[in-house]
């Protein structure tokens, strides 16, 4: 069958039935999630790229979560939303010491949408089993760098920084661009907003990879924003970059008001970049 045929059907259908769908990333073939997480081992980490603050989204991480730990795997959870200075409060959150007000204050949550699109998935790891790590750098580095660049950082800045710091690829570069379109200030800007992008992926990939290294019996789910996921060119690629065993990728990808051919042109693999994922999940809601 044609892939556009293929795509066509796939749109029809979540149109009809109002339901999402799980499908390879590659060919596009429906998947069951046991099927997607049949090859995840201990010391593996799953990566979900999604929209951030939606109520369709959440119900998926948590089914994923849920068939990690019935294949009887412990199953820990890094957020992307959380700066890594921050863990204790994350801990003490976890724990019923801290409320969740003094948490939201102490990790200055101000994202523009509610905690409650992640408390469930925050609450998931079980205590004293699993855990939730803090994984990205903190706001006012990356901040930072995007307004004055790498070099303008101080010694106290830069030991915040991942040892052996990298920045992403040319590929990744050229979609960051396209991306971020007129939200630069200037074109000569484009060259720190991608350093401090670049810091958000390695340094979640170097805690994500430390985490793993002190507790090889967890499989690491990361929930981070869909464009760190998508082709592969960010995150994934400093995760296997810093050693991590096996990375398996999802997006999760709203189809709500496409066209067929606006559909197309989300699942189908790029003749540059390749598949977006090892998986979609594809859907329809409004928010």
């Amino acid at each position: 069958m044609k892939k556009s045929v293929l795509l066509l059907l796939v749109f029809f259908s979540l149109q009809s039935l109002a339901a999402d769908q799980l499908l390879n990333g590659r060919n596009l073939d429906p998947v069951s999630l046991q099927q997607a997480l049949s090859s995840v081992r201990p010391g593996d980490i799953v990566v979900l790229g999604e929209q951030h603050g939606t109520t369709a989204q959440p119900v998926f991480q948590l089914q994923l979560m849920e068939a990690l730990r019935k294949k009887g795997l412990k199953v820990s959870l890094g957020m992307e939303f959380f700066e890594y200075p921050g863990q204790a409060f994350v801990n003490e959150y976890r724990s019923g010491t801290l409320s969740e007000s003094d948490f939201l204050k102490n990790i200055k949550w101000g994202h523009g949408f509610p905690f409650t699109s992640y408390r469930q998935q925050v609450l998931f790891p079980k205590l004293g089993e699993e855990y939730v790590v803090a994984l990205n750098a903190p706001l006012s580095l990356t901040g930072k760098i995007a307004k004055t660049g790498l070099a303008s950082l101080t010694d106290l800045e830069l030991s915040l920084m991942p040892s052996g710091f990298t920045q992403g690829n040319l590929g990744y570069k050229e979609r960051f661009k396209d991306i971020m379109g007129d939200h630069l200030p200037n074109p000569a800007a484009l060259d720190n907003y991608f350093a401090a992008q670049s810091t958000w992926d390695d340094t979640m990939s170097w805690r994500a990879n430390l985490f793993l290294s002190q507790h090889p019996e967890q499989v690491l789910v990361i929930i981070v924003g869909e464009f760190h996921v998508q082709y592969g060119g960010g995150l994934p690629d400093r995760l296997k970059a810093r050693g991590a065993n096996s990375v398996t990728k999802f997006s999760l990808v709203n189809l709500n008001g496409l066209t067929s051919e606006q559909v197309s042109q989300e699942l189908q693999p790029s003749n540059q970049y390749g598949e977006r994922a090892d998986y979609i999940w594809a859907a329809q809601y409004a928010n």
